[in-house]
């Protein structure tokens, strides 16, 4: 059986932890930020755990 590809446009946008769960970041940061407040875009900014319902499709994108 040939070796999996990663998925480039996967790997730009997650990050696996030890535990092999995966860290994303928010959306809504992009731009539109002059009407947003300083507390909601520092929200933003965080980076939280995919939930595990979402994480399997992303483990067959970053197989290594």
């Amino acid at each position: 059986m040939p070796k999996l590809k990663t998925r480039k446009a996967a790997a730009k946008r997650y990050k696996k932890t030890a535990n092999g769960n995966f860290l994303r970041h928010r959306a809504y940061k992009g731009h539109l930020l002059r009407k947003k407040s300083i507390s909601q875009k520092r929200r933003l900014s965080l980076t939280l755990c995919v939930s595990p319902g979402d994480s399997k499709p992303i483990k067959l994108m970053l197989p290594y």
